[in-house]
C-alpha cells in the first residue's frame, strides 16, 4: 500500500502543463497528506503555497476569529524550508509522502533552530542545541515545520493551559477545553493549520486532544518511538506521536518517525523490526478479529457518548468482528497506583534542564521560586516537587504494580482471544477553562505501557466530537492503525469545525445578516440577527417603533426533532437524572428571549450552538414576536 501510492504520486510528475494549469487552485482545508502531495507531483502547488496557505488560515482563526490559541510560535524560517523543498522536486529528487508537507510540533519537542518551551513562561528562551529524535525524522523525511503549539504547561494536565500560552480553545466549541496536553496540536490540526502534527502522550495526551478534535491518534507501545529530545514529564510512561486528520495521514506520519534511537534505550524493541504501518492498512482488517466492550470504561458515561462508541462497535461487527462483553471486575484494584508521572517530573525535568547550553532554570524548584507557573498548575508543581531522591520503595513498588498490570490485561486478551478491547476514549464531554476534565480513560494504556488508538466515532448532539479507543497487547500498533483504517473506510465519522471554514479570498467569511420586520396592530418590530459562526456567537439587535405595551416579548425559536437527552428533573444529588426522548420533527421550542415587554431596544449575543447552527442552514430558525393581545408573528430566518 504505501510503495503504491508513493509510486502513483511520483508517476503523476508527468502530468502536462496545460493540465497543471487548467487544475483548480488547491484548497488546503481539511486536505490530506497524500491530497497535498498529489497536487505538488501534478504541478497544482508547490510546498510555498501550501505552506502560505496554512499561514493564512493561522492568520485568520488563531488570534482571530474564534481567536483558537493553538500557537506558540511560527518558525520564521517555514517559507525559506518550503522553497528548498520545492527547489529539490524541480531537480528531481523527492524524499518521500512528507516531502514539502507542512507539519506542527508541540512545544516540548526539541527543534536546534527554535525554542522550546513546554509552555512555560520559565523556557521562553530556552534554546537546544539541536532537533530532537523525532523532530529530525520528520525533516529529513521532507517535513516543513510551520509552527510550534501550545500544551497543558509540562504536559502536566488536560485541559491545554499555560504561562506562556495561556488557554487554548476547542475549535469545534471555542467556549471549551481542546483536550491536553498536546491541545494545540490537537485544535492546529482539527482546524488545518497544518497537515499533520505531533504530540506526546503521557496519560492521554494524544487520545484526548484527539478525541476532542474529531482526529486520529496513536498512543505507541512504549519504545516503538523514541523520547528523545522531548521534554519529559514521565520516562517510565511518555511516548511521542502524531495527531492526524485520517488514518492514512497517520500511518504516513508513524512510517517517517518510529523505530530504533541508540540514545533511547527502550527502543532496542524495534532494532531489528520496525513496524510499517502503510503497508497494513486494508478496509477488511475487522474480518475475523474479536473486539472485547470493556465494561468498567463505560461506567459514569454520559449517555451520548456511551451510545456513539457503542454504534462504532456495532460498526466494527458489520465489518466482520466479533464482539464480546469483557467485564474485568477486578480493573479498580489493578488500576491503584499505578501511575508513576508524580514520582517522576521532578528528576527527570533537572536531567532535561542539564542538556540544554544556557538552560535559564535547571529545576522546577526554579520556575516555582520565580513564579513563572501558571495559577491552575501550582498544586501540582508544589507536588512533584516534594520527591525526595527517585529510586525507592514507593517507586519501586509502582513499577511491579504497572508490569502486573501490564500482564493481566495481555493474560485476559489472550484468554478471551480478543485482538483488542474498545471503549470511549473520553467518558464526558470537553469542559470549559477553569473545570477539571472527568472522564478520561488514559491511565489504562499508559499505565500498562500498551498501544491503544483513538478515532472518531461520531458528535453528540451539540456538535461535539465522541472518540472510540481501541487497546492490544505490546507490538499490536500496525493492526491498531488497519482496524482504524477499516472503520474510517466504512464512512469517515469525522467533519470540519464550523469555526474554521474555507478562507474567502485569504480571509475569513462573513458573518451572516438577516433583518425582519414584525407587525401587528400597533406592534412593531424591527430584529437583525446575525449568525457569526466563525465566532461561534449568534448576535442580535431589536428595537420596538410601535407601542411599548404592544409588546410581550420577541425570542428565537427553533423548528425541528429527532433523539434528544436533557435533565428529566430537579434533584439534590450531584448528578440529576437524565432522560433521552425522541420528539417529533415539526415540534417548536424557544432558544432565546431577545427582548421582553416595555423595553424599546434590546441587543445581546449567545454561543452559537451546533442545532441552531444546523437549523440556521436549514431554514429552521426564525424569530417570533408575541403581542399584548395574545397574537404571535413570526419570520423564518433564511
Amino acid at each position: 500500500m504505501r510503495h503504491l501510492i508513493f509510486a502513483l504520486l511520483l508517476a503523476a510528475t508527468t502530468t502536462s502543463a496545460a493540465a497543471a494549469q487548467s487544475a483548480k487552485p488547491l484548497e488546503v482545508t481539511e486536505a490530506s497528506v497524500t491530497q497535498l502531495q498529489q497536487a505538488m507531483a501534478e504541478g497544482r502547488a508547490t510546498s510555498v503555497s501550501i505552506t502560505r496557505a496554512y499561514l493564512a488560515r493561522i492568520a485568520a482563526y488563531d488570534q482571530s476569529g474564534p481567536r483558537l490559541n493553538a500557537i506558540i510560535r511560527l518558525n520564521p524560517r517555514a517559507l525559506a524550508e518550503a522553497a528548498a523543498l520545492d527547489a529539490e522536486r524541480k531537480a528531481g529528487k523527492v524524499r518521500g509522502p512528507m516531502h514539502g508537507i507542512p507539519f506542527i510540533l508541540k512545544d516540548n519537542y526539541d527543534t536546534g533552530d527554535m525554542p522550546t518551551t513546554a509552555g512555560s513562561l520559565a523556557l521562553a528562551n530556552s534554546q537546544p542545541a539541536r532537533d530532537g529524535f523525532i523532530t529530525k525524522q520528520v525533516r529529513d523525511a521532507g517535513g516543513v515545520l510551520i509552527a510550534k503549539s501550545n500544551m497543558h504547561e509540562l504536559a502536566a494536565g488536560i485541559t491545554t493551559i499555560s504561562s506562556l500560552g495561556g488557554q487554548t480553545r476547542n475549535p469545534y466549541d471555542p467556549a471549551r477545553c481542546p483536550g491536553g496536553s498536546s491541545g494545540g496540536t490537537g485544535a492546529a490540526i482539527a482546524a488545518s493549520f497544518a497537515a499533520v502534527g505531533w504530540g506526546s502522550d503521557t496519560c492521554g495526551s494524544i487520545r484526548i486532544p484527539s478525541a476532542f478534535g474529531a482526529l486520529v491518534g496513536l498512543r505507541p507501545t512504549v519504545g516503538v518511538a523514541s523520547r528523545t529530545g522531548i521534554i519529559p514529564l514521565s520516562h517510565t510512561q511518555d511516548t511521542g506521536g502524531p495527531l492526524a486528520r485520517t488514518v492514512t495521514d497517520l500511518a504516513i506520519a508513524l512510517d517517517v518517525t518510529v523505530g530504533y534511537d541508540p540514545a533511547d534505550p527502550v527502543t532496542v524493541l524495534v532494532k531489528d523490526k520496525r513496524p510499517r504501518f502503510m503497508d497494513a492498512l486494508t478496509p477488511g482488517a475487522f474480518k475475523g478479529a474479536r473486539i472485547g466492550i470493556f465494561a468498567p470504561y463505560f461506567r459514569d458515561t454520559d449517555a451520548e457518548i456511551a451510545d456513539s462508541v457503542r454504534a462504532a462497535i456495532a460498526t466494527m461487527k458489520s465489518l466482520g468482528a466479533t464482539v464480546i462483553d469483557v467485564p474485568m471486575p477486578e480493573f479498580d484494584t489493578l488500576m491503584v497506583n499505578t501511575g508513576v508521572t508524580n514520582q517522576e517530573t521532578k528528576h527527570d525535568l533537572a536531567a532535561y534542564f542539564a542538556t540544554i547550553p544556557n538552560a535559564p532554570v535547571k529545576s522546577l524548584r526554579e520556575i516555582l521560586a520565580l513564579g513563572q507557573f501558571d495559577k491552575e498548575l501550582e498544586v501540582r508543581f508544589r507536588g512533584f516537587d516534594t520527591v525526595s531522591a527517585l529510586e525507592n520503595a514507593a517507586h519501586t513498588l509502582t513499577l511491579s504494580r504497572q508490569a502486573a498490570l501490564r500482564a493481566r490485561v495481555e493474560r485476559m486478551l489472550d484468554s478471551l482471544q480478543l485482538d483488542a478491547i474498545a471503549y470511549p476514549t473520553v467518558r464526558q464531554p470537553p469542559v470549559f477553562p477553569g473545570q477539571i476534565q472527568a472522564g478520561s480513560t488514559c491511565q489504562l494504556g499508559a499505565q500498562s505501557g500498551l498501544p491503544s488508538i483513538a478515532f472518531p466515532a461520531g458528535f453528540t448532539t451539540d456538535g461535539l466530537p465522541v472518540s472510540v479507543e481501541l487497546l492490544g497487547k505490546a507490538m499490536t500498533d500496525v493492526k491498531l492503525v488497519s482496524f482504524a483504517y477499516a472503520f474510517e473506510q466504512h464512512g469517515s465519522r469525522r467533519r470540519a469545525p464550523t469555526t474554521t471554514p474555507a478562507l474567502v479570498a485569504g480571509r475569513a467569511p462573513a458573518a451572516r445578516v438577516v433583518a425582519r420586520t414584525l407587525t401587528s396592530g400597533t406592534a412593531n418590530v424591527a430584529a437583525q440577527i446575525t449568525i457569526d459562526a466563525v465566532r461561534n456567537e449568534l448576535r442580535w439587535t431589536v428595537s420596538n417603533v410601535g407601542a411599548p405595551t404592544a409588546v410581550s416579548a420577541v425570542v428565537l425559536r427553533r423548528i425541528g426533532g429527532g433523539t434528544i437527552t436533557g435533565v428529566a428533573a430537579s434533584t439534590t444529588g450531584s448528578a440529576p437524572p437524565v432522560s433521552k426522548i425522541t420528539v417529533p420533527d415539526d415540534a417548536v421550542r424557544v432558544v432565546a428571549r431577545l427582548m421582553g415587554p416595555d423595553v424599546r431596544t434590546a441587543s445581546g449575543s449567545l454561543p452559537l450552538s451546533a442545532r441552531d447552527r444546523d437549523a440556521f442552514g436549514k431554514g429552521q430558525l426564525s424569530v417570533a414576536l408575541y403581542t399584548a393581545s395574545g397574537k404571535t408573528i413570526e419570520a423564518a430566518l433564511k
